[in-house]
């Protein structure tokens, strides 16, 4: 009668494996949450620079210059951000697949 009232998913593989799919969910959506603060500060970055650089006096709408200006640093800005994330993503590939097939001595 005591069996009766122990949770039954707490000495079971199956409370481990949902205990598993539990922190596995969470750290997706940490990654997730990572992910989306990383790209608001991106463009945050992203307009403050550009802003800076090609508003030189701010008023009620953008010249046309002003406007080629911005076009053309938020291209170079996502070229640039481009470029150093495929080229860190590759290092960080190329690290890994070497440190799986150094031997452990």
């Amino acid at each position: 009668m005591s069996d009766f009232f122990k949770n039954p998913l707490s000495s079971s593989s199956m409370g481990k494996h949902y205990a598993a799919a539990r922190k596995q969910a969470l750290m997706e959506q940490v990654r997730s949450e990572l992910a989306q603060a990383n790209a608001q500060q991106l463009m945050n970055n992203m307009n403050e620079r550009c802003f800076k650089a090609c508003v030189t006096r701010p008023g009620d709408s953008l010249s046309s210059s002003e406007q080629t200006c911005l076009t053309r640093c938020l291209d170079r800005f996502m070229e640039t951000f481009n470029i150093v994330s495929k080229t860190y993503v590759a290092r960080i590939a190329r690290e890994r697949s070497e440190s799986e097939s150094t031997p452990i001595s």
